[in-house]
């Protein structure tokens, strides 16, 4: 599968947000994730890094 895995960056360490990340939006300082199983998560964040070939999203809070 290409799902990704987002973290959230916390005290310079890699927290799990939410697994097989599908669909990835910014919403007005916000970033929406939903899952391959319709799981959705909402946060204060913005995009700080994209390992593509590794499948992980860095995240940092706003």
């Amino acid at each position: 599968m290409c799902e990704s895995a987002a973290y959230l960056l916390k005290d310079g360490r890699e927290e799990l947000v939410l697994e097989n990340v599908d669909l990835l939006e910014s919403e007005e300082g916000q970033i929406k994730m939903i899952d391959i199983f319709g799981e959705q998560r909402q946060i204060k964040a913005r995009i700080k890094a994209l390992y593509l070939v590794d499948h992980k999203i860095i995240l940092e809070s706003v």
